[in-house]
């Protein structure tokens, strides 16, 4: 019986050993606070006038391996001052922590903090990069050459 438990124990070990790789479990709680957080941030109980005047999403929730602290992305929407948005959230983490602790059902409810997601920014200048005129002709002119080189019919012509 000790055997299979070092082998279990070995086995996680190798699997958490990566910064990198989330767990199942960090994953699914990551995933639960923040729909949590969105519930929160909806119902409109923050009094802080920046936060009340703005819609947010809580793109990603990401949680430290002990599952004490908690990383939440958002991206307001309609825009407005993101700097602020972000001080605001900072500053009322106290208060949604407790409010978090009573619709989630976990151990210890993690500290929380909040950055700002820019992942759809980055998106949009890539998509547009993507779109510029002259990586569209790149890309044409790369497609024609690809056609020139393949046999008339495709492969299976004879």
């Amino acid at each position: 019986m000790a055997h299979s438990r070092s082998a279990k124990g070995r086995a996680k070990a190798s699997s958490q050993g990566s910064s990198q790789s989330k767990s199942q479990r960090q994953l699914r709680v990551g995933e639960e606070l923040r729909h949590a957080l969105a519930r929160l941030l909806t119902r409109g109980d923050l009094r802080d006038p920046q936060l009340a005047a703005t819609n947010l999403t809580v793109t990603e929730v990401r949680i430290s391996p002990d599952l004490k602290s908690a990383t939440a992305f958002v991206v307001p929407l309609g825009g407005g001052d993101l700097a602020k948005v972000i001080e605001a959230l900072n500053h009322a983490a106290g208060f949604l922590r407790s409010q978090l602790s009573q619709e989630v059902q976990l151990r210890y409810t993690p500290r929380l903090s909040f950055q700002a997601d820019h992942s759809f920014d980055e998106a949009a200048r890539i998509n547009a990069l993507l779109h510029h005129p002259r990586v569209v002709q790149d890309v044409e002119a790369e497609a024609d050459d690809a056609d020139d080189g393949a046999p008339e019919g495709g492969p299976d012509a004879q």
